[in-house]
């Protein structure tokens, strides 16, 4: 089955339009405007928490369509460390997730990479990854630790 790209896709400036875009998608439970963010290629990437490392567009579709059959994805990009190159982008960054739970609204942190390239279609997502969440806000380490492991 051949693959398009949705028409909901259009020329994005930089990784940080393709970044609020990724995000909005995920609160709207908007599958098709969040597929439109991901590059063609075949060899993109998508780690959920606590997931299976999903590889090309089916998978990663699949991934977040499961995802949106629990609901949106109230998920708000904060601390975000960027790194960009030419045509090739970095963002680390710390996801605060809102979850409604029957005590009221829980909040969750959880952190995340996302990667970027830059296609004659504009910036694109080529990999998402997810480490799994806490319900405290992790700590940044800005000095080297004196033990690694």
């Amino acid at each position: 089955m051949p693959r398009t790209k949705p028409q909901t896709a259009h020329l994005m400036a930089t990784p940080d339009e393709v970044e609020t875009q990724f995000y909005e998608a995920l609160r709207e439970g908007n599958l098709e405007r969040l597929m439109a963010l991901w590059s063609d290629d075949d060899e993109i990437v998508c780690v959920h928490p606590g997931g299976p490392r999903m590889v090309g567009p089916g998978a990663v579709r699949a991934a977040f369509e499961a995802m949106f059959a629990t609901g949106r994805i109230n998920a708000h990009p904060e601390q975000v460390h960027r790194v960009q190159l030419i045509d090739a982008a970095m963002h680390n960054l710390v996801e605060r997730i809102e979850i409604a739970t029957a005590e009221g609204l829980r909040t969750a942190f959880v952190v995340a990479t996302n990667v970027y390239h830059r296609t004659t279609q504009g910036w694109r997502i080529v990999a998402h990854h997810a480490s799994p969440g806490s319900a405290g806000e992790p700590v940044q380490i800005t000095e080297a630790p004196s033990v690694l492991h």
